[in-house]
């Protein structure tokens, strides 16, 4: 599994341009708290009913944080030891934090085993065995991989928890753009493995749109800081928080994202963004674990694709295709070897072209990447070698996968002709 899986995997590379990629993941172990977080002293509101403490804190809340927690697959006890994570911060009179949980059978069996969905609004504690914030509605079977469910979810916390700004993260699987499912390889976001449902790329945006966006989108999954997946949702959040590698299994660690916030409620989104990623960083740091992490912000995309189109113009008037294409094979790829960090490429193009065009387009894209479109970019272990500038794109050696047309970024992008020029096509 690509997200938060408790085994590696491994995927043909000459059938399907990836390579094998085992993915080592993170312990149970949370101990090494940060002590300025743990000791943060928090106003907690009291288990009031869901809709008079909406009413109640509709003027005071800065903040709503919503997570979205699809532990209906093999992620369960990450779901469950990320719940306590948020619970030894709690919402705040200032933070609310809220989360729709759903468990599956076959897994885990801790913490009374339930499995329905259910929304709870988190509540500090000092008991990291179990979940002790209180249940606001349990919800029965829900279809999880509904990208309809999601924006309910946000809907009712908008409507129960009112607050200045807004930010979902959305729990689970992840794999960029390609929702296909290959070689028992789970491929997505908010895979439903009891209802065989799956949240797509397309369905993602429209997600974001019905329940009127967010300040700041996070996916808690891998793989997904790509512009085939933050184009289509550009319109519907500030910023956006994402991986352009795998999640070790337990993901965010979400007392060292929230714990800042809540001592700091009066952060912009830019600055709660940038607490995520450094929560992440922060920890997989401290364990000696790989990592990638970025914010992206979202307004900067659409001069993205008309530098992106201006380089693929010129590139595709010169007749080096086979050095785009070596240029493609040899910059920084994840464990879908598909996936190509594009700072690297650029930046490796633009060293050997012919072109002077296309060396001054290549690089005015690094310079984009690097200074305007991803504000915060933070690498651990072997990423450190300054490959990874916080956004990977696809770029197959041989095969192009035709669903990549339904994306928003195909459609005004010329990506995908660059693709097929590059191997001559």
């Amino acid at each position: 599994m690509f997200k938060k899986a408790t085994a590696a995997f491994a995927i043909i590379a000459a059938a399907s341009n990836l390579v094998s990629a085992e993915v080592s993941f993170d312990t149970l172990n949370k101990s090494n708290i940060r002590q300025e977080i743990a000791n943060l002293e928090l106003s907690v509101p009291a288990a009031a009913p869901a809709a008079e403490e909406g009413v109640l804190n509709k003027s005071s809340k800065e903040w709503t944080i919503m997570v979205f927690i699809n532990a209906k697959n093999n992620l369960e006890r990450y779901g469950l030891l990320d719940m306590n994570e948020m619970e030894k911060i709690g919402s705040s009179d200032k933070v609310n934090i809220v989360v729709e949980m759903g468990r599956i059978a076959g897994y885990s069996s801790a913490d009374g085993d339930w499995k329905t969905t259910r929304r709870f609004l988190v509540q500090k504690d000092n008991d990291f065995s179990k979940v002790t914030s209180p249940v606001l509605a349990d919800l029965g079977k829900t279809d999880m991989g509904d990208y309809k469910t999601l924006v309910n979810f946000v809907n009712w916390s908008k409507a129960t928890y009112p607050a200045r700004k807004y930010m979902l993260v959305v729990w689970n699987h992840g794999s960029g753009w390609d929702k296909a499912r290959a070689l028992d390889v789970t491929k997505g976001i908010s895979y439903d493995d009891e209802t065989g449902h799956h949240i797509n790329t397309p369905q993602l945006g429209l997600a974001l749109k019905e329940m009127g966006g967010v300040n700041v989108y996070g996916s808690d999954a891998c793989l997904m800081q790509m512009p085939e997946v933050t184009y289509e949702i550009r319109n519907y959040t500030d910023y956006i928080v994402g991986s352009e590698e795998t999640e070790p299994g337990d993901g965010y660690t979400y007392d060292l994202f929230v714990g800042p916030i809540v001592a700091n409620p009066a952060m912009n989104p830019y600055q709660a963004g940038k607490a995520a990623v450094d929560g992440y960083s922060d920890h997989y740091q401290s364990v000696g674990q790989g990592s990638t992490q970025s914010l992206l912000k979202s307004d900067t995309l659409d001069a993205f694709v008309s530098l992106v189109n201006d380089f693929v113009k010129a590139a595709m008037a010169t007749g080096e295709q086979a050095l785009a294409k070596t240029a493609a094979g040899g910059s920084q790829s994840y464990a879908v070897y598909d996936n190509k960090d594009m700072g690297h490429f650029f930046d490796r193009y633009a060293a050997t072209t012919a072109s002077a065009e296309v060396k001054s387009k290549a690089l005015a894209l690094k310079a984009y990447i690097d200074g305007t479109l991803i504000v915060h970019n933070r690498v651990n272990g072997e990423f450190t070698n300054g490959n990874s500038h916080g956004i990977a794109a696809y770029m197959p050696g041989y095969s192009f996968n035709s669903d990549y047309n339904d994306l928003a970024w195909a459609k005004d992008a010329r990506w995908d002709e660059f693709i097929n020029w590059y191997q001559g096509k």
